[in-house]
Order: C-alpha cells, then structure tokens, then sequence
C-alpha cells in the first residue's frame, strides 16, 4: 500500500519549478556541454574582441567551424560581434555564463 503524500512537501518541491526558468538553464547548459563551444566563450572571456580568425588560430580549428559555433552563440544573445575593416570580432556579452565561466575557473587573465 502508498503512503499518503505529505501536501506540505510536495507544495515546498513543486513551487521550486516557479522560481527558475528551467527551460532557459536547460538551453544554457546544452549550449554550454559542446567543448567546442565553451573552449570559445572561455576563450572570448579571457580575450575580449578578438577576431575570428585569431580566434580560430588560438582554438586550432576553422575559421568556418569557428564562425558557425559563434552564430549560434550570437543568436542566444551570449556575444556580441564587431566589424572590423574586413575581420569580424567578438566579445562575451552574457553576464549569467560570464559568471558561470568565473564558476568553471575561468579568469581573466
């Protein structure tokens, strides 16, 4: 046999879910469980308005492999890019995954 569920418990955990947009976190943390994709955030917190072709050079990959992982990022609002001359560069503009970067270890320099 069951045992009764105790109201006041299951009220306490189920008003836990109002109080964080679990859908939004569960984006971040996809997002941020590629390793290419948090090797450039962590490398555009350590080096803000970098270009994509420096930045490719650093990570060791494409400038096309690069620019495409950046696009998705734009689109999330986490960075922000720069035209310069014919370079494209980027910078960290998220606090929130600013902040879980510094959580992760990451520094600034």
């Amino acid at each position: 046999m069951q045992d009764m569920a105790d109201q006041s418990v299951v009220e306490r955990a189920s008003s836990a879910l109002v109080d964080v947009d679990t859908s939004g976190w569960a984006q971040r943390f996809d997002l941020l469980s590629d390793p290419h994709r948090l090797e450039i955030l962590l490398s555009l917190h350590r080096a803000p308005g970098i270009c994509v072709s420096d930045l490719a050079t650093a990570l060791g990959r494409s400038e096309n492999a690069v620019s495409q992982a950046l696009r998705v990022l734009r689109q999330q609002g986490w960075v922000s890019s720069t035209r310069v001359g014919r370079s494209v560069c980027y910078r960290l503009e998220d606090h929130t995954v600013h902040d879980l970067l510094h959580w992760i270890g990451a520094r600034h320099s």
